[in-house]
């Protein structure tokens, strides 16, 4: 029963990964030619709550990498896209982040150059490198690639921001420490069940 099970989800994951990928692309595309919905996603984006959660977001994306799960990475993407959407509208606004948002806006609705593509396209490179590790097993590899993704996120925004960018720092380490704390944990459990799972079937032959 519990083999039909596995054998059903397998069948379902890449069907399932490319749904939720072509709902990112949606999401992408609705904020690239739709002012009103940039706007709408950026105001709510001004709540520090979507700013804390993001990072959080590369533990289920490493889990589902470290379980090959197609659809599962497909899925966290999706969600950490959105959630910069999630929270309402906060009553005021600290001046940093306000400053730090309207300078990503005019960096993202501004004139697209080869450096801002290549920086751009630095984003997805990295999250493959994480996902790679992952999938790889080598935890190591996984968290100096976690490392780079957040001292790259909060240099970009220090650069770019100014001042004003040094708001992304404090949700940026937090995450950062939560994540590699959380998933080296995760992961030593999973190798030491795999391990236990491996002789339990070896010894059965």
């Amino acid at each position: 029963m519990e083999k039909q099970k596995q054998l059903s989800l397998q069948r379902l994951d890449k069907p399932l990964a490319i749904v939720f990928a072509i709902l990112s692309i949606l999401f992408i595309v609705m904020a690239s030619a739709s002012t009103g919905f940039f706007d709408w996603v950026f105001a709510r984006h001004q709540n520090q709550l979507s700013w804390y959660i993001r990072p959080l977001f590369l533990i289920p994306f490493c889990f589902f990498s470290f379980k090959r799960s197609f659809a599962g990475i497909s899925i966290t993407i999706f969600l950490l896209l959105t959630s910069m959407s999630w929270f309402p509208v906060p009553a005021t606004v600290n001046n940093s982040v306000a400053d730090f948002l309207a300078m990503e806006k005019d960096y993202l609705l501004g004139d697209w150059g080869w450096v801002k593509i290549v920086t751009t396209i630095l984003v997805p490179l990295s999250l493959i490198a994480l996902s790679i590790a992952f999938w790889k097993r080598s935890l190591w590899m996984g968290i100096s690639v976690m490392v780079f993704i957040a001292v790259a996120k909060m240099l970009w925004s220090v650069l770019f921001g100014g001042e004003s960018g040094r708001s992304v720092i404090l949700p940026a380490v937090i995450g950062l420490l939560i994540c590699i704390a959380l998933i080296s944990v995760g992961f030593i459990r999973m190798q030491k069940k795999n391990a236990k799972d491996k002789e339990l079937g070896e010894g059965k032959k």
